[in-house]
């Protein structure tokens, strides 16, 4: 996904958070500040992808305050929030127990992100509302369907927290006698998961776990391992979650593999790009 003017005020926004989360040296804050700016006035343009200068600038932070992970204790925070509402979203679940109801459960913990929402979002009300929700974007019966004629199906997980809720969703696709592999990043980014994060809710209990071999936020093609890209490829469809992947994606060639981004829309640009309004909703086939 290309940014949108909207994106500037966002990445500035994120970079102070960032930055009183990595130190409490105030000059290092300016001198890191500065770098950032000269950097997103040469890149910041029409056309620019949006996650790439993402990716850009919170790597820029941890290299600059040495802080390797600058978002640890709102790692711990998101898997706190999500674990406090497991049960009441599994007793949701088990209501309605078609594929649907695991697909909003997976969606609602895609709203556990402190990078697109800022660090006093309640997200607690947020993860109630969210659960109530239909679909503003409703492609769930093509991912039926494709989930019927594969075999091999790559996870691409988001946020830490989020992730407890995919366990729920991906219990549910093994049904479907595919075999289930979970992407997640090399090193902390933001508060996307990582494999230890992954460990620590037990998804290794129902999917196999790999790498992408890289840091970025979501997908950026150039970035990923070798390894990584074939797994990708050789996979035969696709469930990518939240807005990194999803701005990732987007400006990749997919040909006709069946790939699905599972998000809620939590900011002007996503939600303007897929045509919906910023809380709604999404399971979009790109």
């Amino acid at each position: 996904m290309k940014v949108h003017y909207e994106c500037a005020p966002c990445f500035l926004r994120q970079a102070r958070e960032a930055l009183d989360l990595a130190t409490d040296d105030e000059e290092m804050k300016m001198h890191v500040t500065e770098k950032i700016m000269k950097t997103l006035s040469k890149d910041f343009h029409e056309g620019a992808v949006s996650n790439v200068l993402g990716t850009d600038m919170h790597r820029t932070i941890k290299s600059e305050t040495e802080n390797r992970d600058p978002y640890s204790r709102e790692r711990v925070l998101c898997n706190e929030i999500a674990l406090k509402f497991l049960p009441e979203v599994e007793r949701i679940v088990k209501e309605n127990d078609g594929l649907e109801s695991y697909l909003k459960a997976a969606i609602t913990g895609n709203i556990i992100d402190f990078g697109a929402l800022g660090l006093n979002t309640n997200m607690e009300s947020l993860i109630t509302e969210t659960m109530k929700k239909d679909f503003a974007v409703d492609d769930s019966e093509k991912l039926e369907e494709a989930l019927k004629t594969s075999r091999k199906v790559l996870y691409l997980a988001d946020n830490v927290g989020e992730i407890v809720f995919d366990k729920l969703l991906i219990k549910k696709l093994n049904e479907y006698d595919v075999r289930v592999t979970v992407a997640l990043k090399e090193k902390p980014i933001l508060n996307d998961a990582c494999i230890p994060d992954a460990l620590s809710i037990g998804l290794d209990e129902v999917a196999e776990l790999v790498s992408t071999g890289t840091d970025s936020i979501g997908v950026v093609y150039g970035d990923v391992s070798d390894e990584f890209k074939e797994l990708f490829d050789a996979s035969d469809m696709v469930i990518a979650k939240g807005l990194g992947n999803y701005e990732g994606l987007t400006e990749m060639d997919l040909g006709d593999k069946p790939v699905f981004s599972l998000l809620n829309a939590k900011c002007k640009p996503v939600a303007r790009s897929i045509g919906v309004a910023v809380g709604d909703n999404v399971i979009l086939r790109l």
